[in-house]
């Protein structure tokens, strides 16, 4: 099971990792404030009050057995730099930096963030989703209990119908769309083919979200 580290625990970070922590994996949530940290006790694994910024207690929190990194430090441009610095130097394979602007977010990709996302455009809940499974490609919440996802294709679903494939009856989930290449099939029939690369959006419960995402 993946275990992730975010750093800074802002209205994107807490959001970030309330999400991962609902999907059951292991949240290490590390920031400045101890009020803030207090906040986050019973909504994450771990909520520790630390300077991010210090190498020598990001060794001592284990930082480099963790999984996935998320630095999602507020205002502070020269911390987000520094600290996304040192998770990549303690060797952190996959380092997710939140950029303020162009240039912030151009930075961070120089210094070795291997993904850059920007609060305006990339909700924290859509990125969370993003990290467990690189099949769901983007995320929709319509309510705290209904979603809108996009999911690539499974190889299980290849050259196979929608009436075959019975998402409805198997995972809860009613196919809107059916995104092929530049083309859109919107309402697709029961006798529609899945094709590999094809992009599924479809819409359902979380819970039944949830259990594709564990089951990709």
């Amino acid at each position: 099971m993946k275990q992730f580290v975010v750093i800074g625990l802002g209205r994107f970070g807490s959001s970030v990792a309330k999400t991962l922590y609902k999907l059951g994996y292991d949240v290490l949530g590390i920031d400045s404030s101890e009020e803030i940290v207090q906040s986050m006790a019973d909504s994450i694994t771990h909520a520790v009050q630390a300077d991010a910024t210090d190498e020598n207690t990001m060794k001592a929190l284990g930082i480099r057995n963790f999984d996935v990194g998320i630095v999602s430090i507020g205002n502070d441009i020269q911390s987000s730099i520094l600290v996304t610095l040192i998770l990549k130097e303690l060797g952190l394979k996959y380092v997710v930096a939140k950029a303020n602007n162009e240039l912030h977010g151009k930075v961070l990709y120089k210094i070795g963030a291997d993904r850059v996302v920007f609060p305006e455009r990339d909700m924290g809940i859509r990125v969370a989703h993003n990290l467990v499974s690189s099949n769901i490609l983007d995320y929709i919440e319509l309510s705290p209990d209904f979603s809108i996802v996009e999911i690539e294709a499974l190889p299980e679903w290849y050259n196979k119908t929608l009436r075959n494939l019975d998402m409805r009856v198997k995972y809860g989930l009613n196919v809107m769309a059916i995104k092929r290449n530049d083309d859109i099939i919107v309402a697709p029939g029961a006798d529609d083919i899945i094709l590999e690369k094809d992009i599924l959006v479809v819409v359902g419960k979380n819970k039944d979200i949830e259990k594709i995402e564990k089951s990709i």
